[in-house]
C-alpha cells in the first residue's frame, strides 16, 4: 500500500467530518472493516479504495500517498473583494479548521 495510506485515510475522513460508520455505511462494508483500514490492520482491494475516495471526495493518490493533496492549500486575500469584517471571519473559520486536527 502507499504511503501512510491508513493516516492519510483518517485525516480525509475528519476532513470530509464523515464518522467510520458513515463511510463503512457509504462504501459497503462494515463498520469494524473500515476501521481496520484506518489503524492499518487490513488493507482495501483497488474497488474499495475508489469507493472510498469517491466517498471523501479525494482521489486514490491522495490516499495511497502520491500527491499531497491533503496538506496544500493557498489562499490569497488582498482586501479589496472582502470587507474587514468578512476578513475576520474568513480567518475564525481558518483557525477552526486547524483546531479540528487536534
Amino acid at each position: 500500500m502507499g504511503d501512510n495510506f491508513n493516516d492519510n485515510l483518517k485525516e480525509a475522513r475528519l476532513r470530509s467530518g464523515l464518522s467510520q460508520k458513515e463511510v463503512a455505511e457509504n462504501i459497503g462494508v462494515a463498520k469494524s472493516t473500515y476501521s481496520l483500514y484506518e489503524s492499518g490492520n487490513r488493507e482495501p482491494n483497488v474497488n474499495t479504495i475508489k469507493k472510498i475516495a469517491d466517498c471523501l471526495n479525494v482521489s486514490a493518490d491522495t490516499l495511497l500517498g502520491l500527491n499531497d493533496e491533503l496538506t496544500t492549500l493557498a489562499a490569497h486575500f488582498d482586501g479589496k473583494e472582502y470587507t474587514e469584517d468578512e476578513l475576520n471571519e474568513i480567518r475564525q473559520f481558518a483557525e477552526f479548521v486547524k483546531n479540528k486536527r487536534k
